[in-house]
């Protein structure tokens, strides 16, 4: 019964041991195809997670309550195996750029994957901090991957130190919540944490656990590290860290909040929209003056961080349907926009290398533009109807609480403030004088079909989100308010 629980983590597991062994025997003029091979395993694997047999089964925990399959985890792992496919189709594409190791960076890969998997089912403290390092020690490989370039070795140094602070703080906020209550897992913190509520050090556990959560999807404080670890990783692993690592640190954030401590997180009210306001505020001013798109798009994360945890402060089940909501139209939006600069520039990642891209590939700069009207919240488009859910879930608590009107007041200025540096890729992209490199741009046939899932995926999910939000409506019922 336990391990037919983790049959989806066991196929992702079993891909990568496959795809490590199979590169022993693999000459390096066809390493790539590994790359295919993955990215054939993840589909399938996807595919069965939609199976009546897997997805149909009633919730259930195992292994002693430490990990559980409900419709949440369901949801993110299905986010996770989509973004993997999108992540290593990249990494094919990016193959010239990485010397050594292309079949090992496919199942590092597959290994950080798993780890999210395991961080959408966690239900302990305990498997939450092995699937977190699980993901952090892969993430760590990855970032300096391109051994031969100083910025990626930099990047590596940097998120290896700050990430390894971060799991200091978050082990030691465990040991705080379970010294006082004596548990790990989540529905037994849960049980104990009423008689809790007035001890200090409980509460300096849980805040401790979640500045710890809060590195992974880079809110504020702990957002210092993403725009140079985005600028120096190789693209792939910058999408992947943008769109994989981002939603397992939400879907830990609302297990831990709505899950494990759901009496505390009501007194915590004004904490969220504090950090909510400051990571919107953060995020979108920084991003004004940057020309290297990378580096954007990591102060770009950062706002969103923002934006996903309005639907978290306000509270109720309304945010939480719009948090999943609004990653699942993030991560096809961040997905369009990487696969574009992998191949217009993978090595030059200035805002100028995009110029004249409307001429070298129309399908490419329609794919860019669609990527950052959606990321500006434009209609019809996915980031559009993600914020307005996300408006109305705060706003819907502005009777009982009124600083949700300011906070909702600074979200609509940092909208605003992003058309500014978003349309600017936009003009680079349509309005600007020939690049330097004006040859057109060849797009292989899979990545043809990534582009236009992604793009169809955008208009679909902004203008019939009726399913998603079916999807997430029922994803959220495990959580409590």
């Amino acid at each position: 019964m336990n391990l037919a629980m983790l049959s989806l983590e066991l196929a992702v597991i079993g891909l990568a041991l496959a795809v490590l062994l199979l590169d022993l025997w693999t000459p390096r003029p066809f390493k790539h195809r590994l790359g295919w091979l993955a990215a054939a395993g993840l589909l399938a694997i996807l595919a069965a997670s939609f199976c009546p047999h897997y997805a149909d089964t009633p919730a259930a925990a195992g292994f002693n309550g430490m990990f559980v399959k409900d419709g949440l985890a369901l949801f993110f792992k299905r986010l996770f195996l989509a973004t993997g496919f999108f992540v290593v189709l990249m990494g094919v594409e990016f193959r010239d750029r990485i010397a050594m190791g292309l079949g090992e960076f496919f199942v590092i890969v597959l290994i950080a994957l798993s780890g999210m998997m395991f961080a959408a089912s966690a239900n302990d403290f305990v498997m939450l901090y092995v699937a977190m390092e699980m993901m952090s020690v892969s993430f760590y490989v990855l970032v300096s991957f391109q051994r031969s370039r100083a910025n990626s070795l930099e990047a590596g140094v940097k998120y290896l130190i700050l990430s390894a602070l971060s799991a200091g703080v978050l082990i030691f906020g465990i040991a705080l919540v379970y010294g006082v209550s004596g548990q790990t897992g989540f529905a037994a913190v849960a049980a104990e944490g009423a008689h809790f509520a007035q001890n200090n050090l409980f509460w300096l556990g849980t805040l401790l656990v979640l500045l710890g959560l809060a590195f992974k999807i880079a809110a504020f404080p702990m957002q210092m590290w993403a725009p140079d670890v985005y600028q120096g990783a190789p693209t792939p692993v910058t999408a992947f860290l943008a769109i994989g690592s981002k939603a397992a640190g939400f879907v830990l954030v609302l297990r831990v909040l709505f899950v494990a401590m759901p009496a505390l997180s009501l007194h915590w009210s004004k904490l969220f929209i504090w950090t909510a306001a400051l990571t919107i505020l953060y995020g979108n001013l920084c991003a004004i003056p940057q020309r290297s798109l990378k580096r954007l798009l990591g102060y770009s994360s950062i706002a969103n961080a923002g934006y996903l945890l309005l639907g978290v402060s306000a509270l109720n089940t309304a945010g939480s349907v719009a948090v999943l909501y609004y990653l699942a139209g993030y991560a096809f939006t961040l997905a369009v926009v990487f696969m574009v600069l992998c191949l217009v520039a993978p090595d030059n990642d200035d805002i100028g290398a995009l110029a004249g891209l409307s001429r070298r590939s129309p399908l490419l700069a329609l794919a860019m533009t669609l990527g950052m009207m959606s990321l500006a919240g434009v209609p019809p488009l996915a980031g559009f109807f993600g914020k307005l859910l996300l408006f109305k879930a705060i706003l819907a608590q502005v009777a009982v609480e009124r600083t949700y009107l300011w906070l909702a007041l600074v979200a609509i200025v940092g909208v605003v403030i992003s058309l500014y540096y978003y349309f600017g890729v936009i003009r680079a992209v349509y309005w600007t004088d020939d690049g330097p490199e004006m040859s057109s741009i060849k797009v292989s046939a899979p990545m043809k079909f990534s582009v236009g899932v992604c793009i169809a995926a955008m208009l679909y999910l902004g203008l019939c989100p009726d399913a998603i939000l079916s999807a997430a409506t029922e994803a959220v019922q495990v959580l409590r308010f």
